[in-house]
């Protein structure tokens, strides 16, 4: 087979989406504007919620939800996550305690989190890893009984659900819509709650403080005042992007449909032809969405694997690698080599391989016979 090109991801782009951002153009009302409040409604609709905030990212929804919640103690969050999710602790002012997560879906239990309670614990951020949601039912009692903040770091898993219900739906939910996600705006994110108040207080500190938007402005007498009555920041979505994201989500079921039907195929073809190597594990009360694929290897061949994969036009990579205790910004913490070992070594031998709506099967194929090569001898 020809060698062609399969990079981790491409976004799904429909005409709609073009055809929105031709009227928003021609509008000329590019910032915050009516499209936020249609995706915010589209939003709480898929995920049976009634509040929806719309961001400028995951991040800022979720340094906003703990600063709306004046969080200043210890936030409890796995390891094994993109840095932002530490990152948000740290700039809210409270200090980030790191845990272990389930080798097999890769996600924090409620048994990880337990294990590092104190009296200084103010919240938990769980981190719903891959597409796959955590096993809540734990983690919300869990939370409930310790009087806890539960954030879900929703970023992975639009469209998944643990028992029938969404992520995000059962604390506050944080989701990204950066280009490798399963619905995406380029950059931006959302913040679901079932507090009219927290919400409010979300927008608010979203628009610099003020708890008017500009576009309900306009409709009042005297539409230039503006008076922040909180310290707030600029981590508003535009409407340009708004308009994308509201005809994104009307596909999201279509565009999560097609990542399991690939997800299927990689699986099929790993039990039969390559038994050493694990596919991604599925709770039995979960479905994965695939936001990543991901499957594992043993430590000594991982970095060998991918990057032979990469140099036959493979885009294949790490998610993640370093985990946070062990990146430089977080050595300060007290954090040595050894001390989270599930996660670690999960960061050695895990492999993120290309999966995206569009992708078609030659492309799939290409993939395959590539990671079959690459695992030779193994």
């Amino acid at each position: 087979m020809k060698q062609i090109d399969v990079p981790l991801c491409v976004p799904d782009i429909g005409e709609e989406e073009f055809a929105a951002v031709k009227e928003v153009l021609s509008s000329g009302w590019l910032a915050h504007g009516p499209y936020n409040k249609k995706f915010e409604d589209a939003f709480c609709s898929h995920l049976s919620v009634p509040c929806a905030v719309t961001m400028n990212s995951c991040t800022s929804a979720l340094e906003a939800a703990l600063k709306v919640s004046n969080i200043k103690g210890e936030v409890i969050a796995p390891s094994f996550t993109w840095v932002a999710t530490a990152n948000c602790i740290v700039t809210a002012g409270a200090t980030p305690v790191l845990c272990e997560v389930d080798p097999a879906s890769r996600n924090v239990t409620a048994e990880h989190i337990a294990a590092h309670i104190t009296p200084r614990t103010e919240a938990v951020i769980i981190v719903h890893y891959g597409g796959q949601m955590c096993q809540m039912d734990g983690i919300v009692e869990l939370c409930e009984r310790h009087n806890l903040l539960l954030i879900e770091d929703s970023a992975e898993t639009l469209g998944a659900t643990w028992k029938g219900r969404q992520a995000g739906s059962f604390g506050v939910g944080c989701f990204s819509f950066f280009p490798t996600k399963n619905v995406t705006t380029g950059e931006g994110g959302m913040l679901t709650c079932h507090d009219a108040d927290f919400a409010a207080r979300a927008k608010a500190m979203s628009g610099h403080g003020v708890f008017s938007t500009t576009l309900a402005r306009e409709k009042e007498e005297r539409p230039w005042l503006r008076a922040a009555e909180i310290p707030g920041h600029n981590w508003r979505m535009s409407n340009l992007l708004a308009a994308i994201g509201f005809h994104q989500m009307q596909r999201l079921d279509e565009m999560n449909a097609a990542r399991q039907r690939l997800a299927a195929r990689y699986d099929e073809f790993i039990g039969s032809e390559l038994p050493m190597v694990k596919a991604p594990f599925v709770n039995e009360h979960a479905t994965h969405v695939y936001q990543m694929y991901t499957i594992e290897v043993p430590e000594d061949r991982r970095n060998g694997i991918v990057m032979d994969l990469r140099a036959h036009g493979v885009g294949a990579s790490v998610h993640f690698d370093p985990p946070v205790h062990l990146q430089p910004a977080y050595l300060d913490l007290g954090w040595k080599d050894g001390e989270l070992p599930l996660t670690e070594k999960l960061s050695r031998e895990l492999i993120t391989l290309p999966i995206f709506p569009k992708m078609t099967q030659v492309e799939q194929d290409w993939v395959i016979e590539r990671l079959k090569l690459a695992c030779a001898g193994m």
